[in-house]
């Protein structure tokens, strides 16, 4: 069985990275918001969703086509989560956007990641103590997720996963 163990990093960002970080967010969450409320409540399966509703969202956001794809894979989760619990999606907040091994990188080399936004892609350094980088060290992670934490600083949930 697989383990994940995720990582909470801060991100030392400058103004206008953290301006790009934060338009990529609110991007996501309107897109997640317009997916929810515009396709079938009845979907719940990620590639329905995205076939359903993939080029509206890529046109009208300003996403890359990966940051779409994970926007409906985050909808159709809630939705089978929600489905589960009996509970209803109450919306989605700027507060942070998923990303895979294609709008993600790890770079040891200079302790940073590569992270796509709207319109560049950027090299954001860690803050990353002797106990992250001890757990990164050697390790090609390929998910995050890129968030806003409670002391406006930016912050990457990066996921390892390992086999025992």
């Amino acid at each position: 069985m697989e383990k994940v163990l995720t990582l909470v990093v801060k991100l030392d960002t400058s103004t206008e990275q953290s301006s790009r970080v934060n338009d990529t967010a609110q991007a996501f969450a309107s897109a997640c918001s317009w997916i929810n409320q515009n396709v079938d409540p009845n979907l719940a399966n990620r590639n329905s969703v995205q076939a359903v509703c993939y080029r509206d969202v890529k046109s009208q956001f300003g996403l890359t086509a990966n940051h779409v794809v994970r926007a409906c894979a985050k909808v159709a989760a809630n939705r089978q989560t929600a489905k589960q619990t009996g509970l209803r999606i109450k919306g989605y907040k700027s507060t942070s956007f998923d990303c895979d091994q294609r709008t993600f990188s790890f770079r040891e080399k200079d302790w940073a990641v590569s992270v796509s936004t709207i319109g560049k892609r950027l090299r954001l350094p860690l803050r990353a103590s002797n106990y992250h980088r001890g757990k990164l060290s050697g390790r090609k992670p390929t998910s995050a997720q890129i968030c806003l934490h409670g002391d406006d600083c930016w912050y990457a949930h990066i996921e390892l996963k390992s086999t025992p």
